[in-house]
């Protein structure tokens, strides 16, 4: 079975991050499912026209529970994964399905933005974490990367209660 790349750049999440805990090989594991919609334009002059594509991705472990920790309905992403062919047998009859996993996962929004829809649907930051009033310096430092990664950080203040740094 082979497996197709595919990108979704400047999407946006068009509900709440789903997650749920399933049963792995080596015992319990986090699973997220995402729905984002990105916009393209199709067409040339008065027949220009804009073509919505939603995709639902799945993301497993550690990536699974930052998304749903960072993430709320509208916020932005650039997802690059892999589809492959999930067909199977029903009642006699073949049943053809795609299945999309994510490999990366990039967060486009600032922490303030993120915090700030977060709180809009009720998913506020954590209690113990203060929301951010400005743009981190590590965001500003990203803006122009054009969906690239933020250089990692290093500072005690950017790790999450684990100690694992927090993905913005």
């Amino acid at each position: 079975m082979a497996f197709v790349r595919v990108e979704q750049r400047n999407a946006h999440l068009a509900g709440n991050v789903r997650l749920v805990s399933v049963e792995g090989r080596d015992g319990p594991i986090s699973k997220a499912t995402l729905t984002a919609i990105s916009n393209t334009r199709r067409g040339s002059g008065d027949n220009r026209g804009d073509e919505a594509t939603a995709i639902l991705w799945t993301l497993w472990g550690k990536q699974a529970d930052n998304a749903a920790q960072y993430l709320a309905k509208g916020s932005h992403v650039n997802v690059v994964g892999r589809v492959q062919n999930n067909n199977y047998e029903r009642d006699g009859e073949t049943v053809y399905s795609m299945a999309f996993t994510a490999e990366e996962l990039d967060y486009l929004d600032t922490k303030a933005a993120g915090d700030a829809l977060r709180a809009k649907q009720g998913n506020g930051p954590d209690e113990d974490q203060p929301a951010a009033d400005a743009e981190p310096a590590t965001a500003k430092a990203a803006k122009g990367t054009k969906g690239r990664k933020a250089p990692a950080k290093t500072a005690q203040a950017d790790l999450d209660e684990h100690g694992d740094p927090i993905p913005f």
